[in-house]
């Protein structure tokens, strides 16, 4: 089951820089600011992913949730995380909380994020 959660929570995490590496290869008349590159984007998802890993470890309830998940399409699993964090104000804060350096990089290399990758 441990490898079901990491499947769920890497495949939310991986589709999302896949997201980011395929905006920031787009090419663009003007220079992208600085530490903006595919590696900078490759370095800040590593440590939200390491921060993830860390948090569902030490939050046993949620890693059997996001773990419970696995096996259900994706408009299911969209609607059970939508209703788990509004019934769990506290674990989403301390998910997005998790996700803002990539947040705040996709926002300053002026990248929109995408409301649905972020909280999956």
């Amino acid at each position: 089951m441990m490898l079901a959660a990491r499947r769920v929570v890497l495949g939310a995490l991986g589709a999302g820089a896949m997201t980011g590496a395929m905006l920031f290869g787009a090419s663009s008349a003007v220079a992208a600011p600085p530490n903006c590159t595919a590696a900078d984007l490759a370095g800040v998802a590593a440590g939200v992913s390491a921060s993830t890993s860390a948090y569902l470890f030490t939050h046993p309830e949620v890693n059997d949730f996001f773990t419970g998940l696995e096996g259900q399409d994706r408009e299911t699993i969209k609607s059970e995380v939508q209703t788990y964090m509004d019934a769990n104000p506290q674990v989403k804060a301390e998910l997005t909380g998790i996700r803002q350096p990539l947040t705040d990089l996709k926002n300053r290399c002026g990248h929109e994020v995408d409301p649905a990758a972020a909280n999956n």
